[in-house]
Order: structure tokens, then sequence, then C-alpha cells
């Protein structure tokens, strides 16, 4: 069912709820006052029906159509098309699911055509019809409800981003290696909303511009701008946000430079100690050597070695031992090997 709600209202008082788009087609003249079609994901015969019907612009239609639109506000003629970039935040997975909405508002009509499950216009249309001196001011009056309804759903993702800003800050001192991603995973949410939200001060501009032009209701008009002084607390916020990410990444960055070089000096101060111990190793293995080169000459058995019948033979050998062990001792040990 692409058809959410119909309803033809005069005076702020719903006249009329047609039963297709034919029906609305063929009442409205019959009732005067406008009609209201809210949609969801509408087929290309329906609004090649509500194209005809209310004289769209085809680029218009078209843009409804592919979807996938940026935020903006176009005016064909005396018909009013908004793009909007609904936001919800989704708990269980902490992350912002965004979505589409697109609105079209004439002289005696408003269709507003959804692409995604927020924002919840059934609740913007209750809210209306209970405040009948809202809606007889016509169709800028179901856009402003709409924009509002929109706006107040930031809210929740706003302070969903703000905890979960709050916690990449914990997780940083943390030593918490999944950190990087979500830091990015998070800065990507944070544009994303900020390219749903930013717009929207420019569009709340241009309908500024056009009040006189288009006879706005005077209190319309207040209510309008308390609207954007909302988008731009959260448009504010948003750079907020962006901000402390960068800063988040910066820090991030450095702990890990410093963990980095801990590691290093740790790693460095290890090798030292293992270059120590190999010099009082090369040190003593040295010493050995040295005996045990004289000891291994002296006990080769030759027949004819000179010092082998002389009776200071044994002597001379043990002193010479000594005397090489004693002079490579001295010679380690001003080098500091020992």
């Amino acid at each position: 069912m692409t058809v959410i709600d119909n309803a033809i209202y005069r005076d702020g008082t719903r006249v009329a709820t047609p039963t297709s788009l034919d029906e609305t087609f063929e009442r409205r003249a019959e009732h005067g006052g406008f009609a209201w079609i809210g949609l969801y994901r509408p087929t290309d015969a329906e609004l090649d029906a509500l194209a005809a019907e209310f004289g769209l612009h085809q680029l218009a239609v078209e843009d409804t159509r592919k979807g996938h639109q940026r935020a903006k506000l176009e005016r064909y003629g005396d018909t009013l098309f908004v793009v909007l970039r609904p936001a919800r935040y989704l708990d269980a997975e902490e992350e912002v699911e965004f979505g589409e909405l697109h609105v079209f508002i004439g002289p005696d009509f408003a269709i507003t055509i959804r692409h995604a499950e927020s924002p919840n216009l059934a609740r913007v249309r209750h809210r209306l019809e209970a405040a009948p001196e809202l809606l007889a001011k016509g169709p800028e009056a179901v856009l402003y409800a709409v924009l509002d309804e929109v706006v107040d759903e930031y809210a929740p993702v706003d302070s969903g981003l703000e905890n979960d800003i709050d916690e990449i800050e914990e997780q940083l001192f943390s030593g918490d290696p999944v950190v990087t991603r979500r830091i990015y995973d998070l800065a990507s949410e944070v544009m994303e909303f900020q390219r749903a939200t930013r717009p929207l001060v420019g569009m709340f501009d241009a309908l500024e511009r056009g009040f006189e032009k288009y006879a706005i209701d005077l209190e319309l008009q207040r209510y309008l701008r308390d609207v954007k002084d909302h988008v731009i607390r959260i448009v504010e916020r948003g750079d907020t946000f962006r901000q402390l990410l960068q800063n988040a990444l910066q820090v991030h960055s450095t702990l890990v430079a410093q963990r980095q070089n801990e590691e290093t000096k740790v790693l460095s101060e290890a090798a030292v100690a293992q270059s120590e111990q190999a010099k009082k190793v090369s040190s003593w293995a040295a010493i050995i050597f040295a005996p045990t080169l004289v000891a291994g000459i002296y006990g080769m058995n030759f027949s004819h070695m000179p010092e082998l019948d002389k009776p200071w033979g044994y002597p001379f050998a043990v002193a010479l031992m000594l005397a090489f062990a004693g002079v490579l001792y001295g010679l380690f040990k001003r080098k500091g090997w020992l």
C-alpha cells in the first residue's frame, strides 16, 4: 500500500477521506480547501497521475522517482519542492539511519512522499488535525509541521552521537585496539548528519525571502523561524562533534606514537642489556681461551719440544697461562666489559 493517508481539508477540518487518488482528484474541487496526500514509495503510475493532476514539474517528479537526493528546496512556479533527509538513532546498533522525504506544496495541495520509515508523518497529521487553527493556514502549515517533525527527530540523533563520542574518549586511554575504526565510522556518520542538516539553514533563508511575496501567515512565519533556530543549534552541534572527533583522532595518533616509543625504548634497553651480556661472555671466553691455547700446545706430546725436558717448563707454562689471562682480564675490565 503506497497511499498511507489521503484527505481533503477546509478551514482546518478534514471534510473528506477519499479511498483513492482518483477520488481525491474528483472531490477536491467539490469541497474546496486543499488536499493532503501521504504516500510511501509510490509507483511510477501514481507519480505520473499526481504530476498530471497537480501540474508537478517533471524534473521534481524525476527526482522523486529516482530518490537518493540531497536536501534541497526548489520552486517551480507556484509549487514548492522540498527534499529532506530525516534521521533516527538506532540504539541497538549504535548508528544513525538516514531516510528521504519529498514534499510538494502548492496553492491547494500538499503531497508528502516517504522513501524510508522515518519521519512519523501520521503523528504530524494528528498534531495538525488537533490544531485546526493552524491547519486552516493551508498547505504551508503542513510544510511547517513536517519540517518541525524532521528537526525534532534530529534531537535523539544528536544525543546518540554525543554519547558515542563520550565513549570514544574513554576508549582512547584504555588502549582499545578498535577505537581507530570507531572514530572513522563515527566521523562518517557525523559528516552524513551534517549533509542532512546544514542545507536546512539555506532552505529556511529561502522560505523567509518568500514570506511577503507568497503572503505567508505572520504566525506561521514565527513558527518557521523557531524551527530555523533549532536547526542552527543542531548544525553548530554537528560542527562541534566533527571537531571533537578530529581531536580524538589526533590524541589517538599521539598515544599510539607514545606507546611505540615506549616499546622501542624497552627493546633498545633489552638490546643494550643483551650486548652487555655478550661482552661479558666474550671476555670470559677470550680469557679462558688463552690458557687453553697454551695447555693445548703443551699437551701435544711431541718428542722434540724444547721445554718438555726442562725442570722449569711446567712452571713456565702455568705462568704463561696466568699472564695471558691476567692481561686480557685487565684489558676487558678497563673497557668496561667486565
